[in-house]
């Protein structure tokens, strides 16, 4: 007897324009619905932005489905972390011409997993494994970003959140992944913005792949976690300047003799002094709770760089 089927919960797909869509995947762990997702091109050329964890893909599948895409041309990927790579398996698996586009530094861990796999759960705890596996990919499916180029469809390296992140523009549509850090909307307010500078971390490498975006002059963003805005630019140097103040926060905290320990003191004044922080308290209290997680991971981004750069001027 076959063991009853699980009911997938039906994703959110949003149309953006010139068979553009997002697709916002629902999750079962607290506090990450409206966090992951992916974007779709359904024109020519077919292309997905990130296939989001293998925990989501039948969300994914489904999404595909009610848009009737039978093709891809390309899968793109920002950066191999399981939220972002987690269902290449599955779906280069179901569109077997399509090319995996991908900095080649990560080829290696898409052809093993083993130790992405490991480092995950290392670094992230539960949440690592509540992304679910990755499959191994057939090293045939593999195309160089640093290589890539289909007009108007180009890749740029973009290394800082992670060493082989690379992001993609679309005409005037910007793909960041998270170059451009995190942006959460609010509906008519100011959108709340964190970096996502994990270690390691290098701030002139992240700021020199800010200005590598911003000179390729995008009118629209479309984030990694999760959401087209306009100004582009404007975007782009906001988080450019969120990072110098960060910078400079980080920098005068480490200097004060204090009895509570250095993140959480900087988690409380940067809560304060950075104005894209501000909707943190508005946030729902699993979603304040998981931004808190990444927000200390982004803290010790910084500080484990400015312990780098003290040891080695």
């Amino acid at each position: 007897m076959s063991p009853p089927s699980i009911s997938q919960p039906a994703p959110q797909i949003m149309e953006l324009g010139d068979r553009l869509f997002q697709i916002t995947f629902f999750s079962a762990f607290p506090g990450f619905d409206d966090f992951i997702g992916v974007y779709l091109h359904a024109g020519s050329p077919a292309f997905l932005v990130d296939v989001g964890p293998s925990v989501t893909v039948a969300q994914l599948f489904r999404a595909m489905d009610r848009l009737s895409v039978r093709r891809l041309d390309y899968i793109l990927l920002t950066h191999i972390h399981l939220d972002h790579a987690g269902a290449v398996g599955e779906v280069s698996a179901r569109f077997p011409m399509a090319k995996v586009v991908c900095h080649p530094s990560a080829f290696p861990h898409l052809l093993d997993p083993t130790r992405l796999l490991r480092g995950t759960v290392k670094t992230l705890g539960d949440i690592g494994k509540a992304y679910g596996p990755i499959q191994p990919l057939d090293e045939k499916r593999l195309a160089d970003a640093i290589q890539f180029d289909a007009h108007p469809l180009c890749a740029i390296p973009t290394p800082g959140h992670a060493p082989h992140h690379v992001s993609y523009l679309f005409g005037s549509t910007l793909f960041a992944g998270e170059a451009g850090g995190v942006c959460l909307p609010f509906a008519s307010t100011a959108p709340y913005l964190r970096p996502a500078t994990p270690p390691r971390f290098f701030l002139k490498t992240t700021i020199d792949s800010i200005d590598a975006l911003i000179a390729a002059d995008p009118s629209h963003i479309c984030y990694g976690h999760i959401g087209r805005r306009e100004d582009a630019r404007g975007m782009l140097e906001a988080h450019r300047r969120q990072l110098l103040l960060w910078s400079r926060i980080v920098d005068e905290e480490s200097r004060r003799m204090e009895n509570e320990e250095l993140p959480k003191r900087l988690l409380k004044r940067l809560l304060t002094a950075d104005s894209f922080l501000s909707k943190f308290f508005d946030l729902p209290p699993d979603v304040r709770k998981r931004e808190t997680f990444f927000l200390m991971n982004s803290i010790s981004g910084f500080v484990e760089a400015l312990e780098t750069f003290a040891d080695n001027p």
